[in-house]
């Protein structure tokens, strides 16, 4: 039996891989962000990504490059893809939303709805899932969210100022935005030409109740590759994961 919302779950999505990645140098001195490998995989993270979007029925991608483009268009020509791929390059950067509604702009269905993801994010979650819950409140867009380790040790105290416990790296008190996002048809056109969707487009549907929030499911991994910290960690995880 298929589920009622199983018509309205994305098959097209786009990656926005044009970050410089200034804070993970020396690995992005020749690559762009996403073409970092993840230790022990032998696979860049745009890898594990077109991957993940395959396993949640997407059929076609649109990844907007910009910082060393060709790098990462000669990996796509080379490999073994599980989709369909464009690439679309800015000439000159666009800002986030922008940049969104460029790469949108080259979907092969603008009439259905699409997912997106910021090409840093390496995640595993149940896409299906958040499109239904997208679809379930009408919403114009849809963000994953995450609750990020903190990357302190947090201290417990009683009401007396006595300390109770230690927690080593708890998660946040607050959820953030992941990065993976559901957007229905007519959100492209609500995008700016250019700058930051999450200073414009964002806000003014969060006012108007059209902006969804879908916590990612507890136990589910997520994690932003932004620093040479986040890699070693990365590959931490991944090999406990995998014993």
């Amino acid at each position: 039996m298929t589920h009622p919302h199983a018509a309205s779950r994305p098959t097209q999505a786009v990656i926005l891989a044009g970050g410089q990645g200034s804070r993970l140098r020396p690995y992005t001195d020749d690559r762009p962000k996403p073409m970092v490998e993840i230790p022990g995989t032998g696979t860049p993270i745009i890898g594990h990504q077109l991957a993940w979007l395959a396993d949640e029925g997407v059929t076609d991608v649109v990844i907007s490059c910009g910082h060393l483009a060709e790098v990462l268009q000669d990996w796509l020509q080379s490999a073994d893809l599980p989709v369909r791929v464009t690439t679309v390059v800015e000439s000159e950067p666009l800002g986030r939303g922008g940049g969104l509604r460029f790469a949108a702009a080259h979907l092969p269905h603008p009439d259905l709805p699409w997912y997106a993801t910021n090409g840093d994010i390496w995640t595993r979650f149940s896409l299906r899932e958040m499109a239904d819950f997208h679809t379930e409140r009408d919403a114009m867009a849809t963000l994953a969210l995450a609750r990020p380790r903190i990357p302190w040790g947090a201290v417990k105290t009683d009401g007396f100022g006595h300390i109770t416990d230690f927690i080593e790296a708890p998660p946040s008190t607050f959820e953030i935005n992941a990065g993976v996002y559901v957007f229905s048809p007519a959100f492209a056109d609500l995008l700016p030409e250019r700058g930051d969707h999450e200073r414009t487009t964002f806000p003014h549907l969060a006012r108007q109740r059209r902006l969804a929030g879908f916590p990612i499911p507890h136990g589910a991994y997520w994690r932003a590759i932004d620093t040479a910290k986040d890699l070693t960690e990365a590959a931490k995880e991944l090999a406990s994961l995998s014993r």
